[in-house]
């Protein structure tokens, strides 16, 4: 998801675009003998998986998986700070790992997860969703991570409980010069704490950086290639990945996937247009059910209310969770959270139905969880992690000015999440470092192939970048699905056409017919 991070980051927790097209500087060298031989050859050291931390998300430790051998496991894993020196400081990267369930004479190799963001913990993510990859499991070990920056890999810090909550209470659609400037301000201070507290790591959260931890973890772990499941923001993750490494690329799924040909801008207005899409589908759906919509009764009378919704929290907010308001911000998040999956939709119509009644606890609750807050007011780190990634990622860097000369365009796109997402864009004003390029380059000839996979319902990162992507990794490379749903992904769906691909690539090896079309 995107930010002021009230937009930016949040839409991009599903994902937004990225970029890294790689400076000569990080070109330079990007095979394995410029690596430290004491970082290829440490041995992980697994053992239980200690209780999450707040900057991982809480709550507890991993359950036991199902059936088959061995439990969930944590290691640490060292890699360079700047993998410009890779002889010198080095940070702690953590793991999670689930053992392969089946015989080990059909064992393939470690099959690494990426679930996006950036800014997601992968050691808290990958257990939460163990049992949707008991199939994979039994060829493979699964195994997550948190990049750096995230979680419990170097974590960047910038504002604490107390600070976020007034963050996201702010105004992220000002109206006025006042609102503009305050908005500005409150920026510019989220900003100013990430660089007080967590300089150190700024510089080095690029995803070119990520993408090189991602090959020394495939040493590490012992694999000749790299197996891989990127969604969201784990595909452009892969995608560079790819770029730097073709001839290290082995099975490979992209899921959600993020158009690697677009700036900041473009992104935002691609997922204006996708959460727009998103409600239009949501609004349809809920006037087409047997039973009455409670909140509309046809589909632009859904939007129209809601339209009026915001625009009266927008000055008269109502009763959210003590001591907080549901504001304008806070409900629009609300929303774009129950539009990341169909499964969210009932959940919606209930939260809309009492916001209607002047109670805003539901759509609170959904924005909190858009922005990894937990009920005890702690949140993890993924807004830090998000805006660091993408700052560092991003090379533009926009003004109000900017913005109000693209505002006409983006409310074209959207009336209702237009503004939203334009003001998002404002979030990497004055970041202390530069970002690297306008959008990241993933050419990877020679590479294996690549399973893409578009959804033509995806709000966050819309149908149309499966396509760019799958021409951007190259021919031959890029080998497009499109599967015809709602929600953000598609082998989460569960629908059986996907997963028998996606199985049939990574466990069996069969590389699907481009251009397949799953309902």
């Amino acid at each position: 998801m995107p930010h002021p991070l009230s937009h930016r980051c949040r839409l991009r927790v599903a994902a937004l675009t990225v970029f890294a097209v790689l400076l000569p500087a990080l070109l330079a060298g990007c095979g394995q003998d410029d690596r430290d031989e004491d970082l290829t050859d440490q041995k992980l050291n697994w053992e239980d998986c200690p209780v999450p931390s707040q900057a991982q998300g809480g709550s507890a430790r991993p359950s036991p998986l199902p059936g088959g051998r061995g439990e969930w496991s944590c290691a640490t894993m060292k890699a360079p700070l700047n993998w410009d020196e890779p002889k010198g400081d080095t940070i702690d990267l953590a793991l999670i790992r689930a053992r392969s369930s089946g015989a080990a004479s059909e064992r393939i190799g470690s099959l690494i997860f990426n679930f996006g963001g950036p800014g997601g913990s992968g050691v808290t993510t990958l257990p939460a969703f163990g049992k949707d990859y008991a199939t994979l499991r039994t060829r493979y070990d699964l195994v997550s991570f948190d990049p750096r920056g995230v979680g419990r890999s170097a974590p960047v810090t910038c504002q604490n409980d107390q600070q976020l909550d007034a963050y996201f209470q702010q105004d992220a659609t000002p109206d006025d010069s006042a609102e503009r400037t305050e908005l500005m301000d409150i920026t510019r201070e989220f900003n100013a704490a990430c660089e007080r507290n967590s300089g150190r790591i700024l510089p080095h959260v690029r995803t070119t950086e990520a993408a090189r931890d991602l090959d020394l973890m495939r040493q590490v772990l012992g694999d000749e290639k790299l197996h891989y499941f990127g969604i969201s923001y784990g595909t452009e993750l892969g995608g560079v990945y790819a770029h730097l490494f073709p001839k290290r690329v082995g099975r490979v799924v992209f899921d959600a996937v993020v158009d690697p040909t677009q700036n900041a801008e473009q992104g935002s207005l691609g997922q204006a247009r996708g959460f727009q899409l998103a409600l239009d589908n949501y609004a349809e759906h809920c006037v087409s059910q047997k039973e009455e919509c409670p909140v509309g009764d046809s589909a632009q009378d859904v939007k129209d209310r809601i339209a009026k919704l915001l625009k009266d929290l927008d000055s008269r907010p109502v009763t959210g969770l003590f001591p907080r308001e549901l504001t304008q911000t806070a409900a629009t998040n609300g929303i774009v959270q129950a539009l990341y999956s169909q499964e969210f939709w009932d959940l919606l119509t209930d939260g809309l139905k009492q916001a209607y009644g002047g109670d805003g606890t539901i759509l609170m609750l959904l924005s909190d969880s858009l922005n990894r807050r937990r009920e005890n007011g702690e949140y993890s780190n993924l807004v830090a992690a998000n805006t660091a990634i993408d700052c560092a990622d991003e090379k533009p860097r926009y003004s109000p000015a900017d913005v109000q000369r693209r505002l006409p365009e983006f409310r074209a796109v959207s009336g209702l999440f237009g503004d939203y997402l334009a003001w998002g864009l404002i979030g990497c004003t004055d970041w202390p470092v530069p970002g690297a390029a306008d959008h990241p380059d993933v050419h990877a000839p020679g590479a294996d192939p690549i399973l893409v996979i578009g959804n033509t319902g995806d709000p966050a990162t819309p149908y149309e970048g499966a396509r760019r992507m799958a021409q951007a990794l190259g021919e031959g490379v890029g080998v497009e699905l499109t599967y015809e749903g709602q929600g953000h992904g598609a082998y989460g769906s569960k629908n059986t056409c996907v997963q028998n691909a996606v199985h049939g690539y990574l466990l069996d090896g069969k590389v699907p017919m481009a251009g397949t079309v799953c309902s």
